[in-house]
Order: C-alpha cells, then sequence, then structure tokens
C-alpha cells in the first residue's frame, strides 16, 4: 500500500511540477516571454485546443460548400440536376405510354383486330330508371312564362336559327363499284371499291397524314387522322403521294389505285372509317357511285 500511495504522490508530483517557458533573443540572450507551465496543464489546454479544433471543423464542413469536396458528399448542383432529370423522366414514361397506347390503336386499325366486348344495356340504365307515379309534370309559373318569352321572341323574329349541329361531310375517295361491303361478323372492317389501277385515291376530308408505309399484307397503306376522333385507311395502293406529317385537304389526292400486298385480287381500294377506337361502315357515310 506504501508504494502504490507513493506511486500516487510521485505522479502527482510530475504532473504539478513547474516549469517554465522561456524565449529568449538569440543574440543577446534578452528574455522576452515566458510561461509558467506544468504537465498538466500543457495536457488540459492541448485536449481543449483540439476539441474546439474539430468542433470547428465540423462546422465548416457542415455548413459550407467545402463539403462539396469531400469524397462521399454530393453537391447542391447534382442534386438539383437529379431532381429535374427525375421529373423529366416521369413526363417522358407518360409520353412513351400514350405513344405506345396510340401505336398499339394504329396496329389494330392495320390488322382489322377488334374487340366484342358485350354490354347488358338493361343493366347499365337499370338504376337510372325513375318512376313515373312519383314525378309531378304538372307545368309550373316560371315554366308557363318562360314558354311565352320564348314564343314571343320566335313570332317576330326576321332570321331561322340554326340548331342542327355541324357534322364532319365525307368525300368518296374513288369512284368505282363495291365488290365487298362492310361485314363486322366476318371482320370485314371496310368496303372493296374496283376501279381503273392508278386511279388516283383522294382525302375524304380534312386530316393529317398519320401513317404511310409499306406492308406485306395490305402493299401501301395510307392512315389519315381527322376531326372528332375519324381516321380513314387506305390499302393495297400501288403508290402514296403524302408522307407522314403532311396535312392533307378534303379532296386531294394521296395515293393511286393498286394491287399490292398479299391479301389482294386485283385493283381496287380498301378503304376503312375508324370513329373513336370502332370501325364503321363507310357505306353509311359515303355514297361511292
Amino acid at each position: 500500500m506504501e508504494k502504490k500511495a507513493k506511486k500516487r504522490k510521485e505522479i502527482k508530483r510530475k504532473l504539478l511540477h513547474k516549469y517554465r517557458l522561456v524565449i529568449l533573443n538569440e543574440s543577446t540572450f534578452e528574455e522576452k516571454i515566458s510561461f509558467k507551465l506544468s504537465r498538466l496543464n500543457v495536457f488540459i489546454t492541448g485536449t481543449l485546443f483540439i476539441i474546439v479544433l474539430i468542433g470547428l471543423t465540423t462546422l465548416l464542413i457542415a455548413f459550407t460548400p467545402l463539403r462539396e469536396y469531400i469524397p462521399g458528399y454530393s453537391s447542391t448542383r447534382l442534386k438539383k440536376q437529379a431532381t429535374e432529370l427525375t421529373y423529366k423522366t416521369d413526363s417522358l414514361v407518360n409520353v412513351l405510354n400514350y405513344t405506345n397506347k396510340y401505336l398499339e390503336n394504329i396496329r389494330m386499325v392495320l390488322r382489322g383486330d377488334v374487340e366484342n366486348n358485350e354490354i347488358n344495356r338493361d343493366s347499365l340504365f337499370e338504376q337510372f330508371k325513375i318512376d313515373p307515379s312519383t314525378v309531378d309534370l304538372s307545368p309550373i309559373k316560371e315554366d308557363s312564362v318562360l314558354r311565352a318569352q320564348v314564343a314571343l321572341e320566335d313570332k317576330y323574329n326576321l332570321f331561322q336559327r340554326n340548331i342542327a349541329q355541324g357534322s364532319l361531310v365525307l368525300f368518296s375517295p374513288v369512284t368505282g363499284v363495291i365488290s365487298q361491303g362492310y361485314n363486322a361478323d366476318k371482320k370485314h372492317f371496310a368496303v372493296d371499291i374496283v376501279a381503273e389501277k392508278d386511279a388516283p385515291v383522294k382525302a375524304v376530308a380534312n386530316g393529317t397524314v398519320i401513317f404511310s408505309e409499306w406492308t406485306a399484307d395490305t402493299g401501301f397503306v395510307i392512315i389519315m387522322e381527322h376531326e372528332e376522333g375519324l381516321l380513314s385507311v387506305y390499302k393495297h395502293n400501288s403508290s402514296l403521294n403524302k408522307e407522314q406529317g403532311d396535312l392533307v385537304k378534303a379532296g386531294e389526292v394521296i395515293a393511286s389505285v393498286g394491287n399490292t400486298g398479299e391479301f389482294t385480287t386485283g385493283p381496287h381500294l380498301h378503304f376503312e372509317l375508324w370513329n373513336n377506337g370502332n370501325p364503321v361502315n363507310p357505306s353509311d357515310y359515303i355514297d361511292f357511285n
């Protein structure tokens, strides 16, 4: 025990033993500055200095742009660019999905594939049926006043009001004889019009060419997009006069009657009309004679 006590006293003496740090002029040996130090003071001072230095360095790195030069830290510019690229990627994905759906509709038109979705109309309208016995159909005073006012205005109106909604006028693409008509049961969603070879094929309405290419089955094909969700399709042409993206006026020549493609039996025009993705009978809208 005495040895341990002596050892502790010796360590304490060494830690608290005073030293004098003197700075002298080398030429004259004049004392300039002197400090009284001990090992304990030097240790405590050095430890505090290191702690303060570490704290200042941490603050400097955390709250200044200097952290961007340390490996592992990402710069603000890179984060901004990554955010912008994320938004652009999301927008491009939406555009790509829309384009894929649009192209799939075009492929469906070219193949003549139509999904047969049977819907029970009675079940759809059942929830909207109203019992007439529960409705009061007797005219009210405001209704009678409005009817009298409208009748008075029409009585002295010099101009007839146009109440009919405008519809898209379609022209005949070619003049000829229909060899095969529209038949949805046989999946023939078109009319085949026999005409002279190289006869001009005209646009049925104003529109934009969205497809103008060669296909193995139907030869030279051109597809136009019109107003009100209408598509017109012209197949088995001998040549095409318009390219994709061209704006075409109604009656303008877009192709020539031909006999191209594997599914053809002679010079004719295979003409289709699609309304909002569904095939319609062209004979109901166009007089081909």
